[in-house]
C-alpha cells in the first residue's frame, strides 16, 4: 500500500493538461509532463468569414472583441495583425483569399486567435507531450521539451500510447535519479538521447530545443558499421577538460 500511495521517486513529479495551444494552463513551464492539445491536419478556413474580418464587418470583430472596451484600437489590419505576427510566415492574403502553408504551421494559435469564426483547428486531433519542466531548484528554471509531437487521443484507445511513455521514464528516474532531482535535471545530466534509449522514441527534428547551436552528432559504436576505437588520450589532446 505504501509503494502504491507514496512511491520512491527521487522528487515529485507533475502533470499538467492545456486542452489547446494556447497552453492557459501553463503547463509547458509547469509540469515534468506536460499534455497539450493540437492537430494534424490542416486549419480550417471560412474564406467569407475571413473576408467579413477584413472589410471591418462590426459582427465580425478581431480577438472576438476581447480588447474592444480598451481603448480604440483602429480599422482591423490583416497585415499588421495577423499575418506579419506569424512565426513562419506561412501565411498569405491573395485574390480575398487567405493561405495557409500548414506543413510551415508551428500551431501557436494567434491567427485563430485574432479571426475565431474564420479560422478553426484541424479536425484530426490529439495532444503534444512534454518533458522536463520545473522551476529553479539545484539547476535554473527551464521549459519542457518536446517528446513527443503528436499521439492521438480518443475514448476508444484506453490511453495506452501514453501509458507506454510513462512507464519507461519512472523507472529510468526512480534508478537514476539523485535525491531531490527531478526529470528535467536528470535529462540534462545525463542527455536527451538516454532518454529517448529508454523511452524507446526515434529522434525527431521537433526534439531540438535549441536548433544550430551545436552541429556535433555523438554516435556509439554499436550504431557505426564495423565500430571504430577511441583512443581518449589521443581525443584529450584536441579537447581538454
Amino acid at each position: 500500500q505504501d509503494e502504491l500511495h507514496r512511491p520512491a521517486f527521487p522528487y515529485k513529479f507533475k502533470f499538467k493538461f492545456d486542452g489547446c495551444a494556447n497552453c492557459c494552463v501553463a503547463s509547458i513551464a509547469r509540469s515534468d509532463l506536460s499534455f497539450i492539445g493540437t492537430w494534424k491536419d490542416d486549419i480550417r478556413i471560412d474564406q467569407d468569414a475571413v473576408n467579413k474580418y477584413v472589410e471591418n464587418d462590426a459582427g465580425y470583430p478581431a480577438n472576438a472583441g476581447a480588447f474592444k472596451g480598451s481603448r480604440d484600437w483602429g480599422p482591423f489590419d490583416r497585415e499588421k495583425e495577423v499575418l506579419s505576427l506569424c512565426p513562419t510566415k506561412c501565411m498569405m492574403f491573395k485574390d480575398k483569399k487567405l493561405f495557409i502553408d500548414n506543413p510551415n504551421c508551428t500551431r501557436c494559435m494567434h491567427c485563430i486567435n485574432v479571426m475565431p469564426r474564420a479560422l478553426k483547428i484541424g479536425k484530426e486531433t490529439g495532444c503534444s507531450m512534454l518533458i522536463g519542466a520545473k522551476a529553479p531548484i539545484l539547476d535554473g528554471a527551464q521549459m519542457g521539451t518536446l517528446l513527443v509531437p503528436f499521439i492521438e487521443v480518443n475514448p476508444d484507445n484506453d490511453y495506452e500510447a501514453i501509458v507506454d511513455v510513462i512507464e519507461p521514464i519512472w523507472d529510468w528516474w526512480m534508478e537514476e535519479g539523485k535525491n531531490r532531482e527531478r526529470v528535467g535535471e536528470l535529462i540534462m545530466r545525463q542527455g536527451f538521447q538516454t532518454l529517448l534509449e529508454v523511452t524507446g522514441l526515434k529522434a525527431l527534428p521537433q526534439m531540438v530545443q535549441y536548433p544550430r547551436t551545436n552541429p556535433h552528432t555523438v554516435w556509439k559504436e554499436d550504431e557505426v558499421e564495423g565500430g571504430w576505437e577511441l583512443d581518449v588520450d589521443e581525443y584529450r589532446k584536441h579537447h581538454l577538460r
